[in-house]
């Protein structure tokens, strides 16, 4: 709470500043250009301090604050310089001032949300990537488990192999493969109670079976759209 707190405050700095020049130095009778200028540096200022909430958690999530503050920041200062002209010569047309912050603001629009959509799909690229990593990276660490409880030299190699083909696997996936990939991982389960049991026969016949099922797995992937 301490911290939103300072937050807070930090982001009333500037309009208070602002706004205290602007009424001591310029009074409170002003045209209309004058206001259209004030009104569209506070609402620069406004989506500066709020284009965090814009900002979707993830890996690149500095990343992607950094892009729409920079967009934010950079309208900010022009609409800022562009406003302080209008109200420091304070034509008695409106007609400029208002044209020239709306053309900033529909191109501000334009990119900051093309910036959020672009952020948007790299996310769920991670995301995806993310969920396509774990069958690799489980069954993987099953193995390597297993073979530090394994005594027998021949089990042992066979479930070397195994531990190679699933490691060396791509870690991309498919919807079609969740099948094969369950009962991959239903596999290695069932081999874990035959390495307890200490049967090398079905240790030696279980690994022969993930690794058909494991290049079944990986055939079918390259033949998938991905």
């Amino acid at each position: 709470m301490k911290k939103k707190k300072l937050w807070f405050i930090l982001g009333l700095i500037f309009p208070l500043i602002f706004n205290i020049f602007f009424f001591v130095l310029g009074g409170r009778e002003h045209n209309a250009s004058v206001w259209i200028s004030y009104s569209f540096i506070h609402f620069a200022y406004f989506m500066l301090i709020q284009t965090r909430i814009f900002i979707r958690k993830g890996k690149s999530a500095t990343v992607f604050g950094f892009s729409l503050y920079s967009i934010s920041s950079v309208y900010f200062l022009i609409v800022f310089v562009i406003g302080i002209f209008f109200i420091l010569i304070s034509p008695l047309s409106h007609t400029a001032a208002l044209l020239i912050q709306l053309f900033i603001m529909g191109l501000y629009g334009i990119i900051f949300i093309s910036n959020i959509i672009a952020n948007e799909h790299t996310r769920k690229n991670e995301k995806k990537r993310s969920s396509e990593i774990v069958f690799v990276k489980e069954a993987s660490a099953k193995l390597k488990n297993l073979l530090e409880k394994i005594n027998d030299k021949e089990s042992k190699k066979k479930v070397e192999r195994v531990y190679d083909a699933v490691y060396s696997s791509p870690v991309k996936s498919h919807y079609n493969l969740t099948e094969i990939e369950d009962r991959m991982l239903h596999s290695i389960d069932a081999l874990e109670n035959e390495v307890s049991a200490e049967n090398n026969e079905n240790i030696t016949t279980l690994a022969n079976s993930l690794l058909n099922q494991i290049n079944e797995r990986n055939v079918r992937l390259k033949l998938l759209p991905i």
